[in-house]
């Protein structure tokens, strides 16, 4: 029976109290043709966990570290620390954990939404572009748009403006669904100045895997509408690379910021 990825995600956010104790949680893994464990799975479940550990604030920021490749069906439990549960802020320190020994690391800060001035600076969002810029990008189980190609042999500029639109979904699952999102394609853009290479070479002509992975939730906002990935890799340098994007509403709300180190090693 094939398996619906929308919900195959929606089901790996479903997590469950582990054992008889407080504070740590099981999730199961995505069901995906995936030669390890895709890190937005980690970073999503991140987000739910830190939730759950300090139920009644708002995820506010998530700092995830990759120490080695998670299992593919395999589950991930994750035990959470709350070293600060104030009136308006939190703090949870995150393990996830598979049979092999710990796999990623982060940690997260709660805050609940407060009233106060409102301003930001940033570019005007796009146009939204038209059904025939449809792009597959195979982890996303959702509908994606880009004015410009990623997987492209062309050298361009190390940015990228991908248009996703995550399913209407309950509200608290939002953070998560978000964060999933942010880690496809930081990796792809900063590829994008080498003439003959995209992301699709990775495991012949390159070998990559993101080290690190931080998303900052700027505003509330809800599922079910169109959002616009805005991102730029600054630099790619001694075996690394690094990139940093901007989350817009179409009306060009800030909604998210994310940022992105990984591995690019060429060569034996």
């Amino acid at each position: 029976m094939t398996t619906d990825p929308w919900q195959d995600l929606l089901g790996c956010l479903d997590l469950t109290a582990h054992g008889t104790g407080t504070g740590t949680y099981e999730g199961r893994s995505q069901q995906l043709s995936y030669r390890r464990l895709f890190g937005g799975q980690f970073l999503a479940q991140f987000a739910r966990a830190a939730c759950l550990a300090a139920p009644g604030k708002a995820l506010k920021s998530l700092h995830t570290q990759f120490l080695r490749e998670g299992r593919t069906g395999e589950p991930v439990r994750y035990e959470a620390d709350v070293p600060q549960h104030g009136r308006t802020f939190a703090t949870v320190r995150l393990t996830a954990r598979q049979e092999h020994g710990v796999v990623a690391v982060a940690s997260a800060s709660l805050h609940v939404w407060e009233e106060g001035p409102d301003r930001q600076t940033t570019e005007p969002a796009p146009a939204l572009p038209g059904p025939e810029r449809a792009v597959e990008l195979g982890l996303l189980p959702w509908e994606s748009r880009a004015a410009t190609d990623l997987d492209t042999v062309k050298s361009g500029p190390p940015a990228y403006e991908l248009w996703t639109r995550v399913p209407a979904a309950p509200p608290d699952l939002g953070p998560a669904l978000l964060a999933y999102a942010t880690d496809l394609t930081p990796i792809g853009t900063a590829l994008r100045p080498l003439d003959g290479l995209t992301q699709a070479d990775a495991g012949r002509a390159f070998a990559s895997a993101v080290t690190a992975h931080t998303v900052w939730f700027h505003r509330p906002f809800t599922t079910g509408r169109w959002l616009l990935l805005r991102q730029h890799s600054p630099l790619a340098a001694h075996g690394r690379c690094f990139g940093r994007g901007d989350v817009l509403t179409e009306d060009g709300t800030l909604l998210a910021s994310y940022a992105q180190e990984a591995l690019l090693r060429f060569g034996g």
